[in-house]
């Protein structure tokens, strides 16, 4: 049975009306980047509670998680709500096996996410072991608006901390953006279009990790079983790393 520990938002940042992030102090604990918690309120209707992956990496002195405001929802509309100083509970202990530790190694990696399925990433961002494992990194954030693209400041620094190492691209589909591609994540595949924006290659020597909306992740999968990519499993390794992440 999940235990849980009291914890105190000390920053609820919006980056537009349906999108924020929410930073909790909590007790000290450990947990592997990739991994999430749930996160429950106490309400006049009873205990409300979901999962959510950790942002930041561990050993952080705040618990944050990157948030979609789901409108008919019953938990994200209160969360969006909360201020400085209010309570919240989260689970322990993590749970997930989205970690790097279950893939193998590879002449790169692709961290491939729609939405809010960025989190995970950018808590293994935070890590040595990722850049200590995998010489090309390519950071591929999927998205409808150009304000849906979070966390661009802190994947500039990682940028500048490990240069040349990490390459990021945006993916904006209903809107126009300097630098960013507007197609569908498999038809981007298909085309070659990603693999020639970000400068690698697409092999069965690649390893590559997608995180976010269900329709994404079934057809991006296929379009890498096309190019000769197998899903990863603890008894036969391959090279599709995937999290359900709704």
């Amino acid at each position: 049975m999940a235990q849980w520990l009291s914890g105190i938002v000390t920053e609820n940042q919006h980056w537009h009306a349906n999108l924020f992030s929410l930073k909790v102090k909590t007790p000290a604990f450990n947990f592997t980047a990739g991994q999430f918690v749930r996160l429950a309120l106490n309400t006049t209707d009873g205990r409300l509670q979901r999962a959510y992956s950790l942002v930041n990496s561990p050993g952080s002195a705040e618990q944050e998680f990157l948030v979609s405001t789901v409108a008919e929802g019953k938990l994200s509309p209160l969360l969006q709500q909360l201020k400085m100083g209010d309570a919240v509970e989260i689970s322990q202990p993590a749970s997930g096996f989205f970690v790097l530790d279950e893939v193998p190694a590879g002449d790169n990696l692709w961290l491939i996410s729609s939405g809010t399925g960025i989190g995970p990433y950018l808590s293994m961002l935070g890590t040595h072991q990722l850049w200590q494992r995998f010489a090309h990194i390519i950071l591929i954030h999927s998205v409808r608006t150009v304000a849906d693209l979070a966390y661009r400041e802190f994947i500039a620094n990682c940028q500048h901390q490990y240069p040349g190492q990490l390459h990021y691209q945006p993916i904006v589909t209903r809107e126009a953006h300097s630098g960013a591609l507007d197609k569908r994540l498999p038809e981007l595949i298909y085309s070659g279009e990603l693999q020639s924006a970000c400068q690698q290659n697409i092999s069965n020597r690649s390893q590559v990790m997608l995180c976010g909306n269900p329709e994404m992740i079934k057809d991006t999968k296929v379009a890498l079983e096309s190019l000769g990519l197998t899903k990863n499993l603890r008894r036969t390794p391959g090279n599709i790393t995937v999290e359900q992440y709704w």
